[in-house]
């Protein structure tokens, strides 16, 4: 260990835990929050322990809601005299707001020991300690990119699914979005790092991978190669073990013919896409500046029902941009009917401080919003119950989730997810099954948000990922399997619905 490692040692009974807010990103870097507190020497505190007994509380916060500071600061209070109470407990800030509000957030919690931003997570262990010896408070924010945060230890949540990233940033400039004054200008990785990544995770017995960026199709802009998030996509198909690859979120306006032949013709690749609308109508289209108008957005739909059929496609959508008509929300509406979306993550418009939109003419009454949010709330719903209805009596192979039926255990059900990621309840067969490992059912019942399989498992096909869920679950709780540059374990499966963060504007 060199005098650097013995500097960021800590007492290993310190404990730490982390509070996400925000998109997929953001729970994907507090796994690598998690691996560096843990290589550092820190202990996950326990589940269920109460808020403010840990001994290092991080906070890796969203931007992108108009309430965001709000939350931040109703938590950070409710944490100080627990503090007070507590000598030697730590709070850190991390995240998009950290990144856009730097000092205000010591001004404002002056018991705060840290903040720290989305370009330089890595340094959280050695500016919790800065701030340990030196007793006060360590603001420290990179204005760009420090190190790829995959170079970095990660603790994954799941053995059996992983989130890969293969881009941090964006080139956008919707706006409605802040995410790219915080994240930065798009940044790829190279196509060989991410494979070697996939590959090792595959090695360690992970099966589905998702592929993670602001604007995962843009992949290539930054390397000089229009088409290699489509060559990805392949490479990832040629790899032994791999059995399940998902991506997100997607933007219209790069998403070419060439990736819908990938997806189409690459057996792992899912038969699922989430691509964001966010308006039917061009006016706010061009209002929000997204790059693409209604008849692009449906065709591009068309073709990958054409090319893939049964694929299940989810969108999310704004209600109540600045200037939005009624004739203009008519136009989201008539998408939607056309489209027929299996899913929809539906958000009332809501200024983000930052952001041009905030500052437009036109903002929409509260009551408008609501009424018109019902009403696409209530059309999708409909559509959904009916596009469900059509799994009923098809045979899927469904691979088993941890946590994903809250009321398995009175039902004796499990859960788990179909190729096109579709929730699905099932009768608990006689076989153990194990999460990570995939049964086969029909589905005799559809609801709007998920499906049953109430009659008996036709087939239980034990995997190499129930194997590595077996084996984290039997092994005790300690730091393992954290590693430098490799993570070797996986995340939740499948992705959490968007919070209205990042990948919920993308």
């Amino acid at each position: 260990m060199t005098s650097s490692d013995r500097s960021q040692a800590v007492d290993e009974h310190r404990t730490y835990a982390i509070r996400t807010y925000g998109c997929q990103m953001n729970v994907h870097d507090s796994e690598r929050l998690s691996g560096l507190l843990e290589n550092a020497g820190y202990v996950r505190a326990p589940e269920g322990t109460a808020e403010g007994e840990a001994d290092v509380v991080v906070f890796n916060t969203c931007a992108v809601r108009e309430n965001a500071d709000n939350r931040l600061y109703g938590n950070l209070g409710r944490l100080a005299p627990m503090k007070t109470q507590r000598p030697g407990m730590q709070i850190a800030v991390g995240g998009c707001l950290a990144q856009k509000d730097r000092d205000t957030i010591v001004r404002k919690a002056p018991w705060v020991d840290v903040v720290f931003g989305t370009h330089n997570i890595g340094k959280l262990p050695v500016l919790l300690e800065r701030a340990r010896v030196l007793e006060e408070a360590q603001v420290e924010i990179a204005e760009s990119l420090e190190a790829f945060p995959s170079t970095l230890p990660t603790r994954r949540e799941s053995a059996y699914a992983a989130w890969v990233s293969i881009s941090v940033g964006c080139n956008n400039t919707c706006t409605f979005c802040i995410v790219p004054a915080l994240r930065g200008k798009e940044k790829d990785r190279r196509p060989g790092d991410i494979l070697a990544e996939v590959e090792a995770l595959v090695a360690e017995g992970v099966s589905e991978i998702t592929l993670l960026g602001q604007n995962v199709n843009a992949y290539g802009s930054d390397i000089g190669d229009r088409e290699a998030f489509s060559k990805l996509l392949r490479a990832c198909g040629a790899i032994e073990g791999l059995e399940r690859v998902r991506f997100t979120s997607p933007h219209p306006r790069d998403f070419t013919d060439d990736v819908i032949a990938a997806m189409a013709e690459t057996p792992n690749v899912m038969p699922q896409l989430h691509m964001p609308l966010q308006s039917g109508s061009d006016p706010v289209l061009k209002a929000m500046r997204r790059s693409y108008r209604q008849e692009r957005y449906l065709g591009i739909i068309e073709k990958v029902r054409a090319a893939i059929p049964h694929a299940a496609i989810s969108t999310d959508i704004i209600v109540g941009f600045p200037g939005e008509t009624e004739e203009d929300f008519e136009q989201t509406m008539h998408v939607v009917r056309e489209a027929r979306f299996a899913q929809a993550f539906t958000f009332q418009y809501s200024k983000r401080p930052g952001t041009p939109a905030a500052e437009m003419d036109g903002q929409i009454p509260k009551e408008v919003v609501q009424a018109r949010y019902e009403r696409l709330v209530a059309l999708q719903e409909e559509i959904s119950w009916e596009e469900n209805k059509q799994q009923v009596g098809r045979t899927l192979e469904v691979m088993v989730a941890e946590g994903e039926g809250r009321k398995d255990g009175a039902t004796h059900r499990l859960s788990g997810r179909a190729p096109d990621n579709r929730l699905v309840h099932f009768t608990k067969p006689e076989a153990e099954v194990r999460p990570g490992d995939v049964v086969t059912v029909e589905i005799t019942y559809a609801a709007p948000h998920h499906l049953l399989a109430e009659g008996p498992t036709t087939a239980v096909r034990r995997t190499r990922a129930g194997d590595a869920w077996e084996k984290r679950n039997a092994a005790p709780a300690q730091p393992a399997g954290v590693m430098l540059g490799i993570p070797t374990r996986g995340v939740p499966a499948p992705l959490p619905a968007p919070t209205g963060g990042c990948s919920a504007v993308g």
